[in-house]
């Protein structure tokens, strides 16, 4: 049985403004190694943390969290108190308790979400000014969506090489082809 390509490699995503596709093939990209890579992991091994390195459950957490926040600013809306607590328990890595299977629904949630707001984004507002932050630090919508996608893709890298330790073994010659 053949693979499929990645997912950038399968065509525009039907409802995403063109501009966005990038994007949102991404986030998708990301949600199907995140299910692959979790799939076959322990809750042992997804909070083990190997040398000083953050476990991969964290990054996957982390992931999960930022891509939310990082939406939500795209929207032009500050963060929420639940958001701000959430960010707190990042933090805290008081996780250890959370499983695998669980970690996963939750980021499939962050990425569907993301994709609805990506779907109902007006191409026009892509260069309109938004505030990051408490600090309300300068960015746009588009800075904000690529910086989501790129963010989001680091962390499952992490959690990819953090799951390859954990487990001791090496990613597959070519599991990453570019």
């Amino acid at each position: 049985m053949t693979a499929l390509p990645e997912v950038w490699l399968r065509g525009p995503l039907p409802d995403i403004p063109a501009l966005l596709q990038p994007v949102a093939h991404s986030l998708l990209q990301s949600l199907e190694e995140v299910r692959a890579l979790v799939a076959t992991t322990t809750h042992a091994q997804l909070w083990t943390e190997p040398g000083d390195a953050p476990a991969a459950g964290f990054h996957l957490l982390h992931a999960a969290g930022s891509l939310d926040r990082l939406i939500t600013y795209a929207r032009g809306e500050m963060l929420s108190r639940a958001q701000l607590d959430n960010l707190a328990r990042e933090r805290a890595l008081d996780t250890s308790d959370v499983l695998p299977e669980v970690l996963t629904a939750a980021f499939a949630a962050t990425v569907e979400r993301a994709l609805a707001q990506l779907a109902a984004t007006d191409a026009n507002t892509l260069l309109e000014s938004r505030a990051v932050g408490r600090g309300r630090l300068p960015s746009t919508v588009i800075g904000l969506l690529v910086h989501a996608a790129e963010h989001t893709q680091r962390h499952v890298g992490q959690l990819t090489s953090t799951l390859s330790i954990v487990k001791g073994r090496t990613p597959a010659p070519g599991s990453h082809d570019a």
